[in-house]
């Protein structure tokens, strides 16, 4: 009956029959002594059955009764655990799901698996930062990093439960905006899955049962690595070296996909994608960044549990684009959709950020705008602990002080702004506080200043490369130097501005031609699955070039 429900569970839609099948297995299996392997296989296998049908509720107490009787089977205790915590993880029931993980620890302890106690931590440790519960956080981590470094087994055990801890902290400093206090783990992430790729598997089975778990496959852990290091470039405005590693990690998980048809690696793939459009919306590739929002879409199309994981940020990306092809009342559409979207509260506070800049440039939303900005107020009850989003806060709030010519008020934001993405290399806040303030000084006739503001902030946006910056920057320098009478050093500034305008210009009414441009104005439901291009069949200049 197991061997029958199996096959057909697993190879083909005769869910009926492999149900009855299972259910049978599991029924007589309970009556035999000494048959564990089969019983919880059945268990297992039948209640994955059940979360497919969405009978979630039928699967949780066959898991609960399984593990009430598998507490002498080690092996089948352990999983049938992990099990029942990721159907509570999916149900987003975090709190229960980390309950068990506890429980797991401690029986892994109990029956001498420190390696598997480590996993049920750090899976634990994960499922907490999902909750913010940072308070708990911290000892869990330090506790999962001594038994970390003192167990002594398979060294890929080892360095894997090493790449799971290091990624745990590399993306708990991330989510915090701390992009500099991060590049020691981040360094030690990157030689852990050197190492990682220099070992070779050896299929000697742990001598424990207990043991006979891994985290995630070697190559995996390559594209994950992969990812952390495109998260931190993009959020320090290392532009180029976030393109480098998305192309890498791309290359990868497409090589992976044709054999490996794993949930993980679209999840993978559109997170990537996420990080890589924001980087092209600012370094002047609206066109592709369009492109691959309709690639996000078209994945998302695909699973709908990865459609309700990413609506709101695919939202928040096509608010992003609308700014950068100047549609401000779609932008405001896709944001407002987004906050409707989420729970998740640093995307909240990002996407609230980005409509207030939305309402400033439209110049006469000052209700609106008003509201906003007191749920984002950076200098009392600022809503999330990220470092880099409440630096963005005070630039939003300099913006706006600029714009209503309060320029004093505006300097003292600007300056917080600046020494806070000082403090932790946020790059791109840093050239958009240099060029605003470069701004305020030419407005007030202090040409000398100004200069100081603005050359540094075209040097920093060239490295980075942010090419609305460089437009802005070019612009003022003309300016300045026509003001200062260095007819020759303006004459080159109004040079690059024109470069920079050309091919802004040529980008933007490349990305407007394209059918996918029409994905602006959907707000409602799954992502449409065809773009109807607009005034009949245009060519993108893309194919013309």
């Amino acid at each position: 009956h197991l061997q029958l429900g199996s096959v057909l569970y697993h190879h083909t839609r005769n869910g009926d029959q492999a149900r009855g099948h299972l259910e049978k297995a599991w029924l007589i299996s309970q009556q035999i002594p000494q048959f564990e392997d089969v019983k919880f296989e059945a268990a297992s296998l039948l209640s994955e059955l059940y979360c497919q049908e969405n009978s979630v509720d039928t699967a949780k107490p066959l898991l609960r009764k399984a593990i009430q009787i598998s507490q002498q089977t080690p092996y089948w205790h352990c999983r049938l655990l992990f099990q029942l915590a990721q159907l509570h993880t999916l149900e987003k029931d975090l709190v229960s799901a980390c309950d068990l993980l506890g429980v797991g620890a401690e029986y892994a302890r109990v029956v001498g698996s420190e390696y598997t106690r480590a996993l049920f931590l750090l899976s634990k440790g994960m499922l907490l930062l999902m909750e913010r519960k940072l308070q708990e956080v911290h000892p869990l981590l330090t506790l999962c990093g001594q038994i970390v470094e003192n167990w002594q087994g398979n060294p890929i055990q080892k360095e894997s439960l090493r790449v799971f801890f290091l990624v745990l902290q590399v993306t708990h400093y991330l989510d915090a905006g701390q992009v500099k206090s991060v590049k020691p783990c981040l360094k030690q992430l990157q030689q852990c899955i050197q190492t990682i790729s220099t070992l070779h598997d050896d299929e000697i089975l742990p001598s424990n049962p207990a043991d006979l778990f891994h985290w995630l496959p070697k190559e995996h852990m390559c594209v994950l690595v992969y990812l952390v290091t495109v998260m931190h470039s993009m959020q320090a405005g290392y532009l180029e070296k976030a393109q480098k590693y998305t192309d890498k990690a791309l290359m990868q998980l497409e090589k992976l996909k044709m054999l490996d048809c794993s949930p993980i690696l679209s999840s993978f793939q559109v997170i990537l994608l996420e990080h890589i459009i924001m980087c092209r919306l600012v370094t002047g590739h609206k066109a592709t960044a369009l492109q691959e929002i309709s690639q996000v879409c078209q994945l998302c199309q695909q699973s709908p549990r990865l459609f309700s994981n990413h609506a709101a940020q695919l939202h928040t990306l096509l608010g992003l684009y609308c700014i950068s092809v100047n549609c401000m009342d779609n932008a405001e559409a896709q944001f407002t959709t987004a906050l409707r979207l989420t729970t998740h509260q640093e995307l909240w506070a990002f996407i609230v950020t980005n409509l207030a800049s939305v309402y400033i440039r439209e110049g006469n939303r000052h209700q609106e705008l008003y509201s906003l900005l007191e749920r984002i107020n950076p200098d009392h009850n600022f809503p999330v602990s990220s470092h880099c989003l409440r630096a963005a806060a005070f630039y939003i709030r300099g913006l706006f002080s600029f714009f209503q010519g309060r320029y004093n008020e505006a300097k003292r934001f600007l300056r917080e702004t600046l020494k806070m993405s000082n403090a932790e290399d946020l790059n791109r806040l840093t050239a958009c506080s240099l060029v605003l303030l470069g701004h305020i000084f030419y407005v007030l006739g202090n040409h000398r200043e100004s200069n100081n503001m603005v050359v540094p902030a075209m040097q920093l946006a060239s490295k980075i490369p942010d090419m609305s910056v460089q437009l802005w920057s070019s612009a003022l320098l003309r300016d300045l130097n026509k003001a200062c009478g260095n007819a020759m050093d303006a004459h080159e500034a109004a040079q690059m501005h024109q470069n920079f305008s050309q091919q802004l210009l040529q980008d933007h009414i490349e990305a407007c031609s394209l059918p996918e441009h029409n994905l602006i104005t959907w707000t409602d439901g799954p992502p449409p699955v065809q773009f109807q291009a607009q005034n009949g069949p245009t060519t993108s200049l893309a194919s013309l070039l």
